[in-house]
């Protein structure tokens, strides 16, 4: 049997599985998922999970049952590319004659100092749990620091305000404006939702360092009962200790099959690749479908015939009623957009569950 390996779960590592088993497996094939979770978490929904708005169990996905598919539950904590083997904790190692790697990010704290160690994170289902359980217990009047005004902690920031309006909620920004990769009229429409709904918006801010309780930004000093992260991924220590050609942000370069170049057999999807869009799940879901192709048509001693991956937009969530968006080059605000967000929460789950 030829073993096809895929390391994580989420949505590249998903769709994939997706892909190779909704056209036909070759009989000779077996498919080895490797997660050391027993469900996919839904991560674009994990700031609801920490606001206390979502319950864990509605931001599961089972993964797909299919008799040349195994899944195997572990910690992989090394990937030797010669000898296509994978480690995995207190387990007995894996070969493999195909690799995918779909292993995501996870924060990246820029050499702070005390950054990683008082900070709470929402790139993981543990550590988006132990957030919540931070909030949770949080005295009322309490003060939240939400350290990046990117998607995750715009979005963050609205679904605790009206999960928690006894706390006083901030977000600290290093640009001149909140949602700063976005046109500039939808980051006018969110300030001023976050002025309506009394969350202190701070820009310019350069944090220098990070205590248990405290915030420095240069000489000033930001008193925080909760300080979360949300200002910068990376990709996961494992991708990050592969001695093989990266970009500046530590991802790795591939060919135009998504492969590494030296190591043809091993495929990167998502968070972990070098891609010409910004990390997403839906980026990750649509060059894992196109990974598929790939694979299939190889295995078929055909030449893949690569069809452009194109992406909708990114919907954006201001708590239950209003959203904002970016479609095409158009932007959305409102209503819509955050009943666009519901829907797509529910064909992620109809399409992977």
């Amino acid at each position: 049997m030829r073993k096809l390996v895929i390391l994580g779960g989420g949505y590249g590592g998903q769709a994939i599985i997706q892909g190779l088993i909704n056209h036909h497996l070759p009989d000779d094939v077996e498919v080895i998922l490797i997660d050391r979770m027993p469900f996919q978490g839904l991560k674009t929904e994990y700031y609801a999970l920490a606001a206390g708005t979502a319950a864990d169990i509605d931001l599961r996905v089972s993964f797909p049952k299919h008799p040349q598919l195994s899944i195997q539950y572990g910690e992989v904590t090394s990937i030797d590319l010669d000898s296509k083997t994978v480690h995995i904790a207190h387990a007995e190692d894996i070969s493999y004659e195909y690799l995918v790697i779909a292993l995501g990010c996870t924060d990246s704290y820029h050499g702070i100092e005390g950054a990683e160690q008082y900070t709470n994170s929402i790139q993981s289902f543990s550590n988006t749990r132990k957030t919540y359980q931070q909030l949770n217990d949080l005295s009322p009047y309490g003060h939240v620091n939400i350290v990046g005004g990117g998607l995750s902690g715009v979005e963050l920031a609205a679904e605790l305000r009206e999960s928690r309006p006894d706390l006083n909620i901030s977000i600290l920004d290093r640009p001149s404006r909140i949602l700063s990769t976005f046109p500039s009229k939808l980051s006018i429409y969110v300030e001023h939702w976050f002025k309506v709904h009394h969350v202190d918006i701070r820009s310019l801010i350069s944090v220098e360092r990070v205590e248990d309780g405290s915030i420095h930004n240069g000489s000033e000093i930001i008193h925080s009962d909760v300080t979360i992260w949300t200002a910068g991924i990376q990709p996961v220590q494992i991708v990050q200790d592969l001695q093989v050609a990266k970009d500046r942000g530590g991802r790795i370069i591939l060919n135009s099959y998504s492969q590494i170049a030296e190591h043809p057999e091993v495929y990167v999807i998502g968070d972990c690749a070098s891609l010409p869009f910004a990390p997403s799940a839906q980026a990750a879901g649509a060059q894992a479908e196109q990974v598929a192709e790939v694979i299939h048509s190889l295995w078929r001693d055909e030449t893949p015939k690569l069809q452009p991956i194109r992406l909708k937009g990114t919907l954006g969530a201001l708590g239950k009623k209003a959203g904002f968006g970016l479609m095409g080059k158009s932007s959305v605000m409102g209503r819509v957009p955050r009943i666009l967000k519901s829907g797509v929460l529910w064909m992620s789950k109809r399409h992977f569950g």
